[in-house]
């Protein structure tokens, strides 16, 4: 996780960003340190990224890298606003000693990618249609050794995977479909037929941004009627307060990069 310390709304890269909106810096840092201390009141280890200034979204962190079985797969950012972003989370891996694949295509780490370990022998979802470009599909798949999936996203609000898919658990997926094609749509249907389906007032509210360690699911406080479903689905809805980062198009999922040993 990256502290937001120097987070601000300063440009607008996605529909949810809005230059004359103003932020509230205080108020963002301590529902950000209340989402780090509910991972850490759940038993989770929190690594820290030092924030950058002069890079206000740095605090959302899993867009620069993609990490399976301890290779980490770099980002390469589609906007010039971010793409200083990507040598810092580089330096962080390098430090910890885990191998390091640097791309050639341009993707958004686990903002366009999730991985599932237990779906049909160990599975990746990888995003495109916005950010991620589908060449890095390919190249993700070389260098981490698993079978990649390609979903098409043609919702420009739901601009990463991670704003309309996210992993419940080692084999299943909570998702909403009207951020996908059609033909991803029957995809998805087909790998996960017990999916928990998300409706638009779930998605508008960043619900499926979220985190899970397989029963606890960590998620935005607006998306009640998602964690109803999920605590119907025998799982532990954990909400979480992250109004002033959903002004920069992000939430618990965004801020959060896991560590695949």
């Amino acid at each position: 996780m990256c502290s937001p310390e120097h987070f601000a709304v300063e440009y607008a890269i996605n529909p949810w960003m809005d230059v004359t909106t103003p932020v509230d810096a205080q108020l963002a840092v301590k529902q950000w340190d209340r989402l780090r201390e509910t991972l850490v009141g759940l038993g989770h280890d929190v690594h820290l990224l030092t924030p950058e200034a002069g890079l206000p979204d740095m605090v959302f962190a899993a867009n620069g890298a993609f990490v399976v079985d301890g290779h980490v797969y770099g980002a390469r950012f589609k906007h010039p606003q971010r793409s200083g972003e990507a040598a810092a989370h580089r330096a962080f891996y390098e430090a910890q000693g885990w191998p390091f694949i640097a791309p050639s295509e341009t993707n958004e780490g686990e903002g366009d990618f999730a991985y599932l370990p237990e779906a049909h022998g160990g599975l990746v979802l990888a995003g495109h249609g916005f950010r991620t470009e589908l060449p890095a599909h390919a190249e993700a798949q070389e260098a981490l050794g698993r079978p990649v999936v390609s979903l098409h996203l043609i919702d420009p609000r739901f601009y990463h995977l991670d704003v309309a898919l996210a992993s419940i658990d080692d084999e299943n997926v909570v998702y909403y479909p009207g951020a996908f094609s059609a033909a991803s749509q029957r995809v998805l249907t087909q790998l996960f037929p017990d999916a928990v389906i998300a409706d638009d007032s779930d998605a508008l509210a960043f619900g499926l941004n979220l985190v899970s360690d397989g029963l606890n699911v960590v998620l935005n406080t607006e998306a009640t009627r998602l964690a109803g479903k999920l605590k119907a689905a025998g799982y532990h809805p954990v909400p979480v307060e992250l109004g002033e980062l959903k002004k920069g198009g992000g939430s618990v999922k965004c801020c959060i990069a896991e560590l695949r040993h």
